[in-house]
């Protein structure tokens, strides 16, 4: 597949230690990872595995985004289904960078369904607004990490 001229190419990877996270950090040279957990101690678990083979392959970690953190309640009140604070807590622990949460929102699904993100659709919601701040500081890491390394693709040519 060509993709053209791009600024960024972002692949969402399996969580964990799998064959297609691995391969990909030993076939390229990445510009680092963010690693998304939910709050739970399960995924946490999974997240700090990843975090770790990242790191252990030499992949820059560029931050640890909780997904799923919470739930707004139509009463105005906030429900942790999967617990909270997890990804902060593994941030700490690892003393890599917490970059957000992000509530749960039907809406991001209907937006997958439908091919509109949220960002689009409802750019003014809490998901949305996370979603873009979150991004903002992945850039600016990404922007600052190219300007004091090359961080050129290497040539494979296949006879």
């Amino acid at each position: 597949m060509e993709w053209g001229e791009l600024d960024y190419l972002i692949i969402d990877l399996p969580p964990g230690t799998g064959d297609a996270s691995l391969s990909l950090a030993q076939a390229l040279p990445l510009s680092g990872a963010v690693i998304v957990t939910l709050p739970q101690m399960v995924s946490l678990e999974d997240a700090g595995r990843g975090l770790n083979m990242f790191k252990t392959l030499e992949v820059p970690i560029l931050g640890i985004v909780e997904n799923m953190s919470y739930l707004d309640l139509p009463d105005g009140t906030r429900m942790d289904l999967f617990g909270s604070g997890g990804g902060e807590r593994l941030a700490q622990s690892t003393e890599t960078t917490f970059l957000g949460g992000i509530p749960i929102d039907q809406n991001v699904r209907i937006g997958g369904d439908t091919g509109k993100p949220i960002v689009a659709s409802h750019p003014d919601s809490a998901v949305a607004k996370a979603l873009i701040e979150i991004s903002q500081k992945i850039a600016a890491k990404v922007s600052v990490a190219a300007l004091s390394t090359k961080n050129e693709l290497p040539i494979n040519i296949v006879e």
